[in-house]
């Protein structure tokens, strides 16, 4: 039985971006056997000739490991996305002694696959380090950090990074309201557009997003983030995008994602579907697979048919190293490619929906 989206979404949610060092061991070594070949045209390719990007989240201790996870990421994925190592906990794990070599390494890869390179997050209420959540710093040491990280951040990543989730989960996980986390309660809401301005002054050319879940329908937490942006600009803060996550239950996207989209590229934001996966009740047979590839080709073509969507990310490359089985016991099969990176129909479906 698929949840009330409002409470599935912030189940889902909770570890959407946090997980996946665990799972090198186990996706190793199902992949190590496995020649995956998918057939046609690969999904960067085809999004290329639609205008649009199509990436995946990825984790630098299974590209180091997974020659399969090497292979699809590589051939598939147009874009990558940080999955945990540009997060502060790991860029800034002691004040002021920065650790680069885990976000380099994605970047390097990028680069090498001449892939485009998002960052994800600058400011986050979850993966912070003790340093900054148990320091008692107050208002002016507090945004003294905090800009000096941002600018720290940027500047290294200058013109390698072509878009950033510089606010990441903004809301409470259900209703309209801010979460009160440690940059709003130190530095009240101004917090997010004093990081946006901050990362334009460090690198002009990125595009900068509010990234957020439970915001694809139409619904309390979506239209405070509409007039949030909306004051934004009126105030000529640097926000150029709005992320929706999209993490789902099978069946679960929402009627009006389209609708819901276009309200915020009217505003003159570009939008991104940056987090998705479609989980399925375990065991998963293959009307559930059928169900789920609907499911991906819906969201495709939706981004396709908004004008200012820019991409669909999937967070994962394969089931094997999918977060959704470790927070969600008895839930999983969440991504295209399957334990063994061999396609599954989500993957022809996503092809299907950018005109292989």
């Amino acid at each position: 039985m698929v949840t009330p989206r409002s409470t599935r979404l912030r189940l889902l949610a909770i570890g959407g971006s946090l997980l996946l060092f665990t799972a090198p061991a186990v996706a190793g070594g199902q992949a190590a056997a496995a020649q995956p070949h998918p057939d046609g045209v690969p999904l960067r390719e085809l999004g290329a000739r639609q205008g649009i990007r199509i990436g995946a989240a990825a984790n630098p201790f299974v590209l180091e490991k997974n020659r399969a996870y090497r292979t699809m990421l590589a051939d598939q994925y147009g874009t990558l996305t940080a999955e945990n190592v540009m997060k502060w906990d790991t860029l800034q794990p002691e004040r002021g002694v920065f650790d680069w070599s885990h976000a380099d390494a994605l970047v390097e890869f990028a680069r090498k696959h001449h892939q485009g390179m998002r960052g994800h997050t600058l400011l986050w209420h979850n993966q912070n380090p003790k340093w900054l959540t148990e320091g008692g710093f107050g208002p002016e040491e507090l945004r003294s950090i905090m800009r000096e990280h941002i600018r720290t951040v940027l500047e290294r990543y200058r013109g390698r990074v072509y878009a950033w989730d510089v606010i990441n989960e903004p809301f409470r996980d259900e209703g309209g309201e801010l979460r009160p986390n440690m940059w709003l309660k130190t530095l009240g809401e101004d917090y997010i557009a004093e990081a946006l301005k901050t990362a334009h002054e460090a690198d002009p050319d990125a595009r900068l997003y509010i990234n957020e879940f439970g915001i694809e329908g139409r619904n309390a937490k979506s239209d405070a983030l509409y007039e949030l942006a909306k004051s934004l600009l009126d105030a000529g803060v640097p926000l150029h995008g709005i992320g929706f996550q999209s993490h789902f239950r099978v069946g679960g996207v929402p009627e009006d994602l389209a609708e819901n989209m276009r309200r915020f590229t009217e505003l003159g934001l570009e939008v991104t579907v940056t987090e998705l996966d479609v989980s399925i009740g375990m065991p998963a047979g293959e009307k559930e697979l059928r169900a789920q590839a609907d499911d991906y080709r819906t969201v495709v073509e939706t981004c396709l048919a908004v004008s200012g969507c820019k991409g669909v990310t999937v967070w994962g490359v394969g089931d094997a190293d999918s977060w959704i089985p470790s927070w969600f016991p008895g839930w999983g099969a969440a991504l295209p490619f399957d334990q063994g990176y061999a396609p599954k129909p989500a993957y022809s479906a996503m092809q299907e929906a950018l005109g292989r």
